[in-house]
């Protein structure tokens, strides 16, 4: 009797996949995509443009300057929304901080990677420094959003259950990829920027909650960029690294999909998959604020409830089970605090994350009746909210797709006005404006260097809290 195989048993003969990758960053045509992709790609700058200058002046920015700076860097690039200038290894792991510190960001829900965050940080610390067009730079956000999201399909889930942060351990590859294509290797030395990068998977998920969370997107940042300048110099890596048996993918995933990560390559985009939020939290939980915010917009108080139980994906509870969290970045992991906002606040936004509202007495009281029961038959994008009133009434909301999901995505409009009010208090409204002028025509844009200009503080260079603290 001939043995049936088991249905994740790895091909005999994976696909060649770092060299597929490498040639299709290479020698994919300039602008060789739709005009929606194109669109996708400035709504992905925008948002994670935001996002970084938003969190700009947060105390993990000031701490992780004032660790950058013992090493004396050279000014080679901005650090977004403050005056400070380092060198671009560094400004990619600033701003690729900043950009994922509040849990703002893009998220590719196929995999759950925050891709912007890694990609972006990199190229367009290289870009600065390079001098490189907005064409150019498109460009390398399209092919390194791509690399990063095609890895991640390898890689999901097995790797994302082992514990891996997967947007740091793919984010150093697609970062590589867009630096690659930014210092317009060939595909031979894209390869070695890729097995570099391979090298350097970053973040596990005991982190949620804490500042080293948004250290995993920045340090990828950073790996990735150092690995396409590396191998621009000559440095060699595998030619087959994600491939091979000890290799990239199957060291990191039990079971690598190997079809699914080339399928379409060089046709289909995975920017188009692309998301942006409305909650500056884990995005597991906007499902359940999404219908919160929907039962204060019908008019219920926080003093009309008794309790307020919830049916959720397994993956919500241990992502987001969170039941008592101390601070605003524990807070954007619990799904209970993110229902008492949506409840009583009738929002989720940055504020409603803030170390003040997450221990305010009132919120606290409406967290605590809040409860979550893991249900299988519930998808990870979906929640079922049932609010006990102390009047009797029972009032049900389920949420099929979040508003800000792919299925009922964020607006132009509204992720202008998610853009504008994270710049504005940093930069000014005037500057807000600018920005979002030069966003629009990125790709028409000579040069990045106006965009820097216009995304940096017109304020004297700051003075470290954390630097202060260690003086």
């Amino acid at each position: 009797m001939t043995p049936v195989p088991h249905p994740t048993a790895l091909p005999v003969s994976p696909p060649a996949v770092t060299q597929l990758l490498a040639t299709f960053v290479a020698s994919h045509p300039s602008r060789g995509w739709s005009d929606a992709i194109e669109q996708e790609a400035h709504r992905t700058f925008l948002n994670w443009l935001g996002c970084a200058i938003g969190a700009s002046t947060h105390a993990a920015v000031d701490a992780a300057l004032a660790s950058v700076r013992e090493f004396e860097p050279s000014a080679q690039a901005t650090v977004l929304g403050r005056n400070e200038r380092v060198d671009m290894g560094s400004a990619a792991l600033l701003n690729g901080i900043s950009s994922h510190l509040f849990d703002f960001d893009d998220t590719h829900w196929k995999t759950l990677i925050h891709p912007a965050g890694p990609v972006a940080s990199a190229a367009l610390a290289l870009a600065e420094k390079t001098h490189a067009s907005g064409r150019e730079l498109v460009d390398a956000l399209v092919l390194g959003i791509d690399v990063a999201c095609r890895v991640g399909i390898g890689l999901y889930p097995g790797h994302y259950d082992q514990g891996w942060h997967i947007t740091g351990s793919t984010g150093a590859l697609g970062a590589a990829a867009a630096c690659a294509r930014l210092l317009k290797l060939d595909a031979k030395r894209c390869a070695m920027a890729l097995g570099l990068a391979a090298s350097q998977p970053i973040g596990v998920r005991e982190q949620f909650g804490t500042m080293a969370k948004s250290f995993h997107p920045g340090a990828a940042a950073r790996a990735g960029l150092n690995a396409a300048v590396m191998a621009r110099h000559g440095y060699t890596a595998s030619a087959k690294v994600l491939e091979a048996p000890r290799g990239y993918l199957q060291v990191l995933t039990p079971t690598p999909n190997w079809q699914q990560m080339i399928e379409g390559l060089g046709t289909h985009f995975e920017i188009s998959a692309n998301t942006y939020k409305p909650f500056a939290c884990g995005v597991v939980i906007h499902p359940a604020i999404d219908g919160c915010v929907q039962l204060f917009e019908g008019g219920l108080k926080p003093d009309d409830i008794a309790r307020v139980e919830l049916r959720v994906h397994p993956l919500v509870l241990e992502l987001t089970g969170k039941s008592a969290p101390s601070d605003g970045l524990e807070g954007k992991f619990s799904i209970y605090h993110g229902c008492a906002v949506g409840l009583a606040l009738g929002a989720g936004g940055e504020a409603e994350f803030s170390d003040e509202i997450v221990r305010r007495s009132d919120i606290v009281a409406l967290r605590n009746k809040v409860t979550a029961t893991v249900d299988s038959t519930v998808r990870e994008a979906a929640a079922g909210i049932t609010v006990h009133c102390k009047d009797g009434r029972r009032l049900q909301v389920f949420v099929e797709h979040a508003i800000g999901s792919r299925e009922r995505p964020l607006s132009d409009q509204r992720l202008v006005a998610k853009f504008d009010a994270q710049v504005t208090p940093i930069l000014g409204a005037d500057r807000s404006t600018r920005l979002i002028e030069l966003c629009r025509a990125m790709a028409d844009q000579p040069s990045v260097q106006d965009l820097c200009r216009a995304s940096a503080s017109a304020l004297p260079a700051m003075v470290s809290r954390a630097a202060s603290v260690a003086a």
